[in-house]
């Protein structure tokens, strides 16, 4: 697809974010974020426009969030890929968490069983993918 940051390169002469994030894995990260959250409002008291809502909000600031991470990752020059532990399995959960915020007013200990089950999860699904040979890394 087409990378979002239309190849552009930043002051330092480096990629802005890279080929790895285009528009329409952009779009479709929101587009599954609203999906998501309105099947979810039919197991929750949520309505359907504070759903709507809510997963726009939190699949643009999972968008958001793995864009900054890129962004950083070009600046050390990490390449497209390149691990960065523990930023890889949080930067979305940073972002969504931060624009959905006026919306879910999640306490602080739910806040941090978010960020202690998130890299678990995401390491664990990861690895599984790499042994069933659907990804070509463990991360």
């Amino acid at each position: 697809g087409k990378p979002l940051d239309l190849n552009k390169k930043f002051i330092d002469g480096k990629r802005i974010i890279g080929d790895g994030v285009t528009v329409r894995g952009t779009l479709s990260g929101i587009f599954f974020g609203v999906v998501t959250a309105v099947l979810q409002s039919f197991f929750s008291d949520y309505t359907l426009k504070f759903s709507l809502l809510l997963g726009f909000l939190m699949g643009l600031g999972a968008v958001l969030g793995d864009l900054v991470e890129s962004f950083f990752k070009r600046r050390i020059n990490l390449k497209q890929g390149d691990p960065l532990p523990l930023f890889d399995q949080l930067d979305f959960i940073f972002g969504a968490l931060i624009l959905s915020r006026p919306l879910l007013h999640l306490s602080l200990q739910t806040i941090f069983i978010i960020l202690f089950i998130t890299p678990v999860l995401h390491f664990s699904t990861n690895y599984v993918g790499y042994k069933l040979k659907l990804k070509e890394v463990p991360w």
